[in-house]
């Protein structure tokens, strides 16, 4: 920075400017923050006297309070001893103390002085005090490393000579630094400055940025380090190198009391939505969550697992929303989707917000060629007599572009972002303002005036603001009649039937038509666990997850879905060149694998959970039983279509021939625990399964047989019945040799490897439901898988249990627990993956495949019985 021409303005008191209050809640958000202060003049009013300047409470309190949240430093730096700063301040020991203009950093900074510098300081000592005595009312201050001469308060003219004898005297010596202040001049044998001293700070902290605030001639050396995303902050008149001014210390504590508010909220989450009150959009090529307010708090464009342009989920408001609502506020009447659709209304007393996913328009008229709107558009219809307000704010990249908004006549432009993005919004005045730092664009409509109706498109991969030919209530049909179509074509159960068509809707929303793939759950980084670390990105096709979900479409009547993914798998296997053993557990939406696992820093986390994570650790990681629910998906769609595609004969293949190379190897097992590999009994069950399928598949759809096949899995199975039983546990456990219980241990009987009559399966499921349940949720599991923090209990472990009940007899026991999980979904019908039973809300991210595939399937097989 460099020393402002003219000076800024100081503003009028008790107002803060808002340049300076955007420049705050900027800086509040970084991950690492350093908030140095000065003490004389900024945390305390200047007074006569310096044995009585007491900090002022309102600074006291907001700097103790900063100083208690985590990734947040505060420090005094100020020209007073150490020990006459701590006697003063009386600050509590989290905010650090530097006194001396720098020169000490804690008590025994005067043992580390060379005996040559303690020479030195001795001389200076006695030459200063020559000097005063010569000057009456000349008050001398010994510091550790260094003497403060103070003038405040004694004659103009004896003051004047008392520094002018200073600086032709001791201030001229080879191994003195001078640092003049406000009625003050101090002389040092350490060469350091508060700037020096900032710098200090910043780099033992790995700070991010830096706020600094100070009043006196000694902090421009603090302002004029400042760099970056850094704020200096100077209290009263006079020129600076500070970017920002306020006119007295009261108004540096308000600063800091918005600087406490806003990064307190960041760090800790605004007011939370509960996950799983959060609705899905989907059109087949991305995903949208909206909360029961119809704010859009998560898009991410131009496919699911690609940035997001709208992540207030895991963001705050600042990393991008676009809200719509009445303008006099209030809760909405209620939420739903459209019966058989995507398609979600959101209702107020005289505003109706309609909410939907469209694909490229395509159509061409008599007027002209076709209207192309780009990639997807979000469509959001109001509808109503009273007055809404709406916000848009978007921040491509997850908040880490800046864009600006261009207003035209039909709407406006996102500008900055390498994707275009286009806002259709006719009749729409929109105010752009800053931010933050980042532009957001607020209007309010007078529907009544506006003939009842608002339509705002969102256009992806299109700057084009033409007018769409296709009236609005037409384009709505044509969006929601394929959804209603397919739904129609499906063989729902009696039992939660309409649960049961919105899980299929969800899962149907989770694929990606372009590909085939199918996401394991629509959202990133989503918290197991309240403010904890259990934050991970599902935002991809896990083959297993995948490969069950399509599996419980297949058993509705839908094979399209289970069709377009195994011809993903296809592809995605022949990309190993050979060698389907070292297939991933996971990849992208378009097949390829993923890149590294990281971190963005800047995002706070849902409620305060952080880190927020995009990628998969898990990418890497060694899963033997994804091969198990593709081979039982391949006989399920031949068993429903009657043959086998040449592409799903290849698939089946390879998946054998996986298993008979590595079935016998330790892995890292369904829950992807970061530990080292072990022999899971899951993993050794879906080995079996695999090649019990295949078999069935080749006998049933092939007319052979293979003796090969049959070895192999008699030996699996052989294999993990002796050595997966736990005789002190008394059950299946977790791995060989361990007693440890997990709940994917019930796949020894839901796969039909030991029949549901079997005293080996009939305890096992006793030990987990002993071990693992709790009210209407199971846990995968207690052991201790090498993350801190604990999670809610998993909805597809309820599912299994419930099943493994129906295979044990138990019928009541199962239609009580499914009623409870039932219970637990979201006023829409969507379930994220775990439920906390004691804070009773979800958890994990939303809506997640594994939840409602395993809804699905308790439902058809609780149906089945019921028929049966």
């Amino acid at each position: 920075m460099t020393p402002a021409v003219n000076a800024p303005a100081t503003p009028s008191a008790g107002v803060l400017d808002s340049d300076l209050r955007t420049a705050i809640g900027r800086i509040a958000r970084v991950p690492q923050l350093l908030i140095a202060c000065d003490y004389d003049g900024t945390l305390a009013p200047i007074v006569e006297d310096p044995t009585k300047a007491v900090p002022l409470p309102e600074s006291v309190a907001a700097i103790r309070a900063l100083a208690a949240l985590p990734q947040t430093t505060v420090a005094v730096v100020s020209g007073r001893a150490l020990r006459d700063l701590a006697a003063l301040s009386r600050l509590p020991s989290e905010v650090h103390l530097v006194g001396s203009h720098g020169s000490e950093f804690d008590i025994g900074f005067v043992e580390r002085l060379s005996p040559e510098l303690i020479a030195v300081r001795t001389r200076l000592r006695d030459a200063l005090r020559e000097i005063a005595a010569a000057h009456p009312g000349i008050r001398l201050e010994r510091k550790p490393a260094s003497v403060a001469v103070h003038t405040r308060g004694v004659d103009p003219q004896v003051a004047a000579a008392a520094i002018d004898a200073v600086r032709s005297g001791p201030a001229t010596w080879e191994d003195v630094t001078v640092t003049q202040g406000k009625e003050v001049i101090e002389l040092s044998v350490v060469a350091t400055h508060k700037g020096t001293a900032v710098d200090q700070l910043r780099t033992q902290l790995s700070a991010s940025a830096v706020l600094f605030i100070g009043d006196d001639v000694t902090d421009e050396n603090a302002f004029g380090n400042l760099h970056g995303p850094d704020v200096g902050i100077k209290i009263g008149p006079g020129d600076t190198k500070a970017d920002y001014r306020v006119a007295e210390p009261i108004e540096a504590a308000r600063a800091l009391g918005l600087l406490l508010e806003t990064r307190r909220h960041w760090l800790f989450g605004e007011r939370a939505v509960p996950i799983e009150r959060h609705s899905m959009l989907a059109n087949g090529r991305t995903v949208a969550l909206l909360t029961p307010e119809a704010k859009v708090t998560w898009l991410c464009h131009p496919k699911p697992d690609s940035a997001a342009i709208f992540a207030d989920l895991v963001g705050g408001s600042p990393a991008g929303h676009f809200t719509v609502g009445p303008e006099r506020g209030g809760i909405p009447l209620g939420q739903r989707y459209r019966n058989g659709t995507m398609t979600v209304e959101t209702r107020w007393s005289g505003l109706t917000v309609t909410d939907w996913l469209d694909l490229p328009a395509r159509e061409t008229t008599p007027d002209g060629p076709a209207v192309v709107t780009g990639d997807s558009t979000l469509v959001r219809v109001l509808s109503g007599s009273g007055r809404a307000r709406i916000e848009f704010a978007p921040r491509p990249e997850f908040g880490q572009v800046q864009v600006q908004l261009q207003p035209l006549d039909d709407g406006l432009l996102v500008l900055g972002s390498n994707e275009p993005v286009a806002l259709y919004s006719p009749g729409v005045q929109w105010e752009v303002v800053d931010d933050g730092g980042y532009e957001t664009a607020r209007a309010v409509v007078d529907l009544r005036a506006a003939g009842g109706q608002v339509v705002l498109e969102l256009r992806f991969g299109t700057q084009s603001l033409e007018h769409h030919r296709v009236p609005i209530h037409e384009r709505q049909a044509a969006a929601e009649q394929p959804w209603k179509d397919w739904v129609a074509t499906l063989r729902l159960p009696a039992t939660a039937r309409d649960l049961v068509a919105r899980s299929a809707l969800t899962l149907r929303g989770l694929a990606h038509e372009a590909t085939g793939s199918i996401l394991a759950a629509a959202t990133t980084s989503l918290p197991e666990e309240l403010g904890g670390v259990r934050n991970w990105d599902y935002r991809y096709c896990w083959l297993r997850d995948a490969a069950m979900t399509a599996r419980a479409l297949v058993d509705l009547g839908s094979t399209e879905e289970a069709e377009g993914l195994l011809r993903w798998i296809d592809g995605v296997v022949e990309r190993t060149g050979g060698h389907p053993e070292r297939l991933h557990p996971l990849y992208t939406v378009d097949g390829y694998e993923l890149g590294a696992e990281a971190v963005i820093d800047t995002l706070p986390g849902y409620a305060g959970s952080r880190p927020v994570r995009v990628g998969n650790l898990a990418n890497h990681q060694l899963q033997l039983d994804v091969f198990g629910p593709i081979a039982d998906l391949i006989a399920a769609v031949a068993d429903a279509r009657g043959s086998v595609r040449e592409d799903e004969w290849r698939v089946l293949d390879n998946m054998v021939e996986a298993v008979r190379r590595r079935w016998h190897e330790p892995d890292h097992g369904i829950w992807e625990a970061r530990l080292p590999p072990r022999h899971h009994i899951f993993s050794k069950v879906m080995c079996w399964m695999t090649v019990d399928r295949a078999l069935h598949v080749v006998r049933q759809h092939g007319g052979e047989d293979r003796p090969e096949w049959v070895e192999l899995r008699e030996r699996i199975g052989a294999n993990v019945l002796e050595y997966g039983w736990h005789d002190e546990a008394e059950a299946y456990s977790v791995a060989y040799g361990h007693d440890e219980m997990d709940a994917s241990s019930l796949w020894i009987g839901l796969s039909g490897l030991l029949p549901g009559d079997d005293p080996r399966f009939l305890s096992t499921v006793l030990r987990i439901e002993a071990e693992l349940r709790s009210g209407p949720v199971v846990y995968r599991y207690h052991w201790d898988d090498g993350l801190p923090g604990r999670e809610g209990g998993f909805h597809i472990c309820t599912a299994w249990l419930i099943e493994a009940y129906l295979r044990t007899g138990r019928r009541t026991d199962a239609e009580e627990l499914f009623a409870q999980m039932v219970d637990t979904a979201g006023p829409t019908g969507l379930l994220p993956e775990q439920y906390d039973p004691l804070a009773e809300r979800g958890l994990g991210n939303h809506p997640q495949a594994y939840s409602h595939l395993g809804l699905v399937r308790c439902a058809l097989l609780l149906d089945n019985m019921l028929k049966h």
